[in-house]
């Protein structure tokens, strides 16, 4: 069996592992590059394999940086199966539409550019239809049943409590009369998590590959911070501000109007407050996500299906309002009424979200909530980090709103949550990849695991490939794949100049340091003038 890592490798976008055994060659995920320009770029790469020689893929969930370049191998090519979830495949069905509908403007705008310069149009990376005719290829796979897509090679999906349809997926591997067992969890949720069930906990593995998006940090209490969210709520409305949630529209966006509607109908302590704030859902995606999520109740955890068998949709309560049209969204910032607004996208990158914080980033009054994860190089890892001027639109926008962050709403599980599901596997791994996480908190994890449940981790770089013998012994490769050309180096060094540069045009115009002397701006000015001289020589 030979394992190879084509993303998400020491990095949290871009999901993409590529399995070879039984003579026989198949994907888990095939997800989007999202971040830093450089990441994004990679999405555009060729895709380091055959697309002709590839048998099947497994999808453990919908969300776009595990399964957005999926219409990508369609529109290349790719005719086979997709397995995964109904609930995934459902989700899917809207979101791959969704992205390509993105690509397709985003592509435009780029044209428009190109041709004001003289230079022939580029095309998008795929297109809406594309993302509508790749989900024909996908087979719905139940929890639990067992599916043999080749000869030697078995699968069944568990429900890793991420999102809706969220799956961990096992895998055995019979090659030479000796099975082997792999197990990728996708991305593994927290525990109470709103509306889904925990992630459920598999017996036996002997090869493990595991998410670390928040391997180096700790969530607080979901109990907790659902009160610190409903008193933020009101004590923004209170000083005539707006919360803004930058939130992923499938599954935070269900989370959170969950949690409000329960507060509602439960707590009388919050229940006349809460009642009078208007909630504005502003993502077209995160309309239909919801309808998706109604039609799958059988994800559903016990407390969820309580308020249904009461008659009572728990994702609908009467000052809920989806906003449909982009002039209605827009109406929402010339009203001066205090609202919640949720919108996407969830790292602040694209969408109707970016509008709404530049109308409400610069207001003392106003709240701006972050509830998910947000990748290095996004607007909202640089909102939440605390830097103090952003850009949107070209537009220099001073960040003056109060910034939180609840952790517990995360849709994946902290170092100890990771821990502590590793620990319940009756026969244990002899080898873990830690994949789907920044490398400091991969290597912080990594220590945890290994001092105390004394597996051997393994943080693979992109396009390392391990083959891995029936003794569960690997021996390390390393592909020459186009993803770590010197041309990707380059615009990965100049990608962290801009934000060096980006930090301190901010602290020198927000004099943030106020101790700057007068020679010490004299020395940089003279270094980024040499600065200057030579990127411009730079043909």
């Amino acid at each position: 069996m030979k394992v190879t890592f084509l993303g998400a490798a020491q990095k949290v976008t871009g999901s993409c592992t590529m399995v070879e055994a039984c003579g026989k060659k198949f994907l888990v995920d095939c997800g989007m590059f999202q971040g830093t320009l450089t990441e994004q770029l990679l999405n555009y790469e060729e895709f380091p394999f055959d697309i002709k020689e590839i048998d099947f893929v497994i999808l453990t969930h919908a969300h776009i940086d595990h399964s957005g370049r999926i219409p990508k191998l369609y529109a290349n090519g790719y005719n086979r199966p997709i397995y995964a979830t109904k609930a995934t495949t459902d989700l899917c069905t809207i979101m791959l539409a969704d992205s390509g509908h993105i690509q397709e403007k985003e592509i435009e705008w780029v044209n428009r550019k190109r041709m004001r310069a003289g230079k022939t149009p580029t095309e998008a990376m795929y297109t809406a239809q594309d993302g509508l005719m790749s989900v024909s290829l996908f087979k719905s796979v139940k929890y639990d049943d067992i599916l043999e897509p080749a000869e030697g090679i078995k699968f069944k999906m568990r429900d890793a409590g991420h999102m809706l349809g969220s799956a961990i997926v096992e895998i055995w591997i019979n090659e030479d009369g000796k099975t082997k067992k792999i197990v990728f969890t996708g991305d593994l949720g927290n525990k109470n998590t709103p509306i889904i069930r925990d992630p459920e906990i598999i017996e036996e593995a002997d090869i493990l590959v595991i998410e670390s998006t928040y391997g180096g940090r700790y969530h607080g209490e979901m109990k907790e911070q659902s009160i610190e969210l409903m008193s933020m709520f009101i004590e923004t409305i209170e000083r005539g501000g707006n919360v803004v949630i930058p939130s992923f529209a499938v599954g935070r966006t269900q989370e959170i109007i969950y949690e409000i509607n329960k507060f509602v109908e439960k707590n009388e302590n919050y229940l006349e407050k809460l009642a009078r704030i208007p909630v504005y859902v502003d993502s077209p995606l995160a309309i239909n996500a919801t309808k998706v999520f109604e039609n799958n109740p059988d994800c559903y955890n016990d407390e969820a299906l309580q308020y249904l068998l009461k008659g009572d949709n728990p994702l609908a309560f009467k000052n809920l309002f989806f906003v449909k049209t982009a002039d209605e969204s827009r109406a929402l910032n010339e009203d001066t009424t205090p609202k919640i607004i949720i919108s996407a996208s969830g790292m602040c990158e694209v969408g109707r979200i970016k509008h709404h914080l530049k109308w409400n980033l610069w207001r003392p009054e106003s709240t701006v909530l972050f509830v998910g994860y947000q990748a290095e190089g996004t607007l909202g890892r640089r909102i939440r980090d605390g830097q103090s001027i952003v850009k949107i639109f070209g537009e220099e926008i001073g960040v003056n709103a109060e910034i939180r962050t609840l952790d517990a709403f995360s849709g994946h599980a902290d170092q100890d949550g990771l821990i502590k599901w590793i620990k319940n596997i009756k026969k244990k791994p002899k080898k873990i990849f830690l994949i789907h996480g920044e490398h400091t908190g991969q290597l912080m994890l990594k220590s945890e695991i290994e001092e105390k449940l004394k597996i051997e981790c393994i943080v693979p770089e992109i396009e390392d490939s391990y083959v891995i013998d029936n003794n569960l012994e690997y021996e390390k490769d390393k592909l020459n794949l186009k993803y770590m050309s010197t041309r990707f180096e380059v615009l990965e060094l100049l990608s962290e100049l801009k934000e060096d540069v980006d930090t301190m045009t901010n602290v020198v115009k927000s004099n943030i340091k106020q101790n700057i002397e007068e020679e010490e701006l004299t020395g940089l000015r003279e270094r980024l003038i040499n600065l200057k001289d030579i990127i411009g020589k730079v043909k």
